[in-house]
């Protein structure tokens, strides 16, 4: 393949992965909650001392995640 297009595809892979993380670090900003979003139940000091930004239980957010991915229950 020739070098320029390596070069292009490693400048886009690079800005890609930037933005990414970013991205995440807003998010991981933000400010959580005292109850879960999905089911409503307090979410534990100790979860919401260590992720700040929590919405969601753990086991809400194990399901959240598994979703997401595309998995069915």
């Amino acid at each position: 393949m020739d070098e320029k297009y390596l070069e292009q595809a490693s400048a886009i892979a690079e800005h890609l992965s930037a933005d990414a993380s970013s991205a995440i670090r807003r998010a991981m900003q933000g400010e959580g909650q005292t109850d879960c979003e999905d089911c409503g139940e307090l979410i534990p000091a100790a979860r919401r001392q260590a992720m700040p930004c929590a919405i969601r239980c753990i086991d809400c957010q194990q399901v959240f995640e598994f979703n997401k991915k595309g998995y069915q229950e």
